[in-house]
């Protein structure tokens, strides 16, 4: 376990103690230590953003038991859609998630006959066409339907060049876009989402990750100028990681990478043209330092399993390694860390698959076979209403919800990166850099500063002009009778 963390629980007892069992206890009821981070990257106790409310099985929904359930997507009407992978079906539930109101298990082709699932890994439905999407991974296909088990398009392994004709075709999670592009991710591929047009045609790979340019990949790089094709051809190719799981936002997809040995495109951005919007930024998600786990000797390093945008552009990355849900706004900036990995309700021991619906967080953990419920608890309503106000240009608007994030926890670095962000826009780039520093945020100091200082020219520049031409006349002056002295002095000298 990490240094820093193992020592939450002294720490939280001691400020509960202290504080007399004050609003601070928020967090008191979790299975875990909250926590957040500190301007200097340290671990520190926190207010929890959500807290567990319960724990949902199969049976609770009147479905019987599940069965290493692998993917759930909420749909435009707040259906939830549980791929239950080791029953073969698709279990549709209500937004309250208490009953079920559809199960999918048998489709009608267009030829009329009848087809079944096969290890379903991944669920969507789309809003334009509201159509079902099925990668149905152990019959190596995508099953498209509309809502009432109709098959419209089914779309299997590409007869394309571009697609390696030796490897299979194992649909893990699909989406949709407006146009009705269809993307895949394969879970035996990673050179990106396979892309399919509306009509099932393969176009191509969509998104693939990078590869981190290590020392060792440059040396190698570097030494395979030299060796003979032979020994080429021998040496094993270093690859990027594969795509674990995606969400779609307006015409944005985000998709994220479970890789623990590669840092790049942990999570990115990208828009039509698959470029990534996070790209050449600093970013890091999941735990800033990795914890260390004691039964196997091994660091657990971040490993973003899946990943959901909610509806006020929130970003929901689960890590399967921690069981814990990193919460980001639309910026990047770290709000909440919620979960673990534990056997009591709101802790996992497979995380597979985070959704979002209106202010609740759901987590599917594929070994519990179970969904967990997350409510929004004060503290994060007042923390997601200024990030909203500030993402919708109400900056003015944002600054006393931010105020009153920093009245009950003084550490959020959120809350001073949000009142410099406010500050800056108003106007008042004195304060911005004062919450700046406060925040440890260089890019915003700077931006304030250089405000500031244009702001100060401009309010000066008369009086700073004319100091300049006293100053430049004065020198002139100085130098016209120090000339003038010189010559004296030399007339002086000749007369002599």
């Amino acid at each position: 376990m990490n240094k820093r963390l193992k020592f939450l629980p002294l720490v939280l007892s001691g400020l509960l103690f202290l504080a007399g069992m004050s609003p601070a206890a928020a967090y008191a009821d979790e299975p875990y230590d909250v926590y957040n981070y500190d301007r200097w990257g340290e671990a520190i106790p926190s207010q929890a953003g959500y807290t567990a409310e319960r724990s949902i099985s199969g049976r609770d929904l009147g479905a019987g038991p599940m069965d290493e359930p692998s993917d759930l997507f909420c749909d435009h009407e707040g259906n939830f859609y549980i791929a239950d992978t080791g029953n073969d079906r698709i279990i549709v539930a209500d937004n309250a998630l208490e009953k079920t109101v559809r199960i999918y298990d048998r489709f009608i082709m267009p030829d009329g006959s009848e087809t079944t699932l096969s290890k379903p890994a991944g669920v969507f439905v789309s809003e334009e066409r509201d159509w079902l999407y099925i990668a149905d991974n152990q019959n190596s296909r995508v099953l498209v339907s509309d809502m009432d088990g109709n098959v419209v398009l089914e779309v299997g392994k590409p007869e394309s060049d571009v697609y390696d004709q030796q490897r299979t075709f194992l649909p893990q999670k699909v989406i949709a876009d407006k146009a009705g592009n269809i993307y895949v991710v394969l879970n035996n591929i990673t050179t990106g989402a396979a892309m399919f047009s509306p009509s099932g045609d393969f176009t191509g790979f969509y998104g693939a990750n990078r590869v981190e340019p290590t020392a060792e990949i440059i040396t190698n790089y570097i030494k395979n100028i030299f060796r003979s094709d032979e020994k080429k051809a021998s040496m094993a190719r270093n690859v990027p990681s594969g795509i674990s799981g995606f969400d779609i936002d307006g015409d944005f997809i985000f998709t994220c990478s479970q890789s623990v040995t590669q840092t790049t495109d942990t999570v990115k951005k990208l828009n039509a043209a698959g470029k990534n919007i996070f790209a050449g930024l600093e970013l890091a998600f999941g735990d800033y330092t990795p914890m260390y786990d004691t039964a196997n000797n091994k660091l657990m390093k971040p490993a973003i399993v899946d990943i959901d945008i909610s509806d006020d552009g929130s970003i929901n990355c689960l890590d399967r390694t921690t069981g814990r849900i990193f919460q980001y706004d639309e910026e990047c900036n770290l709000m909440f860390i919620v979960g673990t990995k534990a056997r009591q309700v709101g802790g996992f021991d497979t995380a597979a698959a985070v959704e979002s619906y209106g202010s609740r967080l759901y987590v599917l953990d594929s070994a519990k076979d179970t969904i967990t419920e997350f409510t929004e608890t004060s503290f994060g309503a007042i923390v997601h209403e200024a990030t909203a106000l500030y993402n919708d240009g109400y900056y003015e608007e944002a600054l006393d919800p931010w105020y009153e994030v920093l009245k009950r926890d003084g550490n959020y670095r959120r809350a001073y990166i949000g009142v410099a962000s406010a500050l800056l826009r108003k106007g008042d780039y004195k304060g911005a850099m004062k919450y700046a520093k406060l925040a440890d945020s260089p890019k915003l100091y700077d931006k304030a500063f250089e405000a500031y200082r244009r702001e100060f020219l401009r309010k000066h520049f008369g009086k700073i002009a004319a100091g300049i031409l006293i100053a430049a006349g004065a020198v002139i002056v100085l130098k016209r009778r120090k000339k003038h002295g010189a010559a004296v002095t030399e007339t002086e000298e000749k007369e002599e």
